[in-house]
């Protein structure tokens, strides 16, 4: 074989063992990103869904508060 021809092969063999490694290192990177931003946004779900329960006691509380005004105006 020629020189020109085995040395075309080796670049053609380098050229794909580092493509394919840049693609691999791509996909684990984005796979990793997307876990992290999974569990940010299970994050973020759990509080949207403790809220409106806090929301309900906040406004229990006030109303109670509101009968214990009412109640000491009355009083004096």
């Amino acid at each position: 074989m020629d020189n020109e021809i085995i040395v075309a092969l080796v670049a053609m063999a380098g050229t794909l063992i580092g493509s394919f490694g840049g693609i691999i290192t791509s996909s684990k990177l984005t796979s990793y990103r997307l876990d992290k931003l999974e569990q940010k946004v299970d994050k973020h779900n759990s509080f949207a869904e403790r809220l409106p329960l806090v929301e309900e006691k906040i406004k229990f509380l006030n109303e109670k508060i509101e009968d214990m005004e009412r109640g000491c105006n009355n009083e004096n």
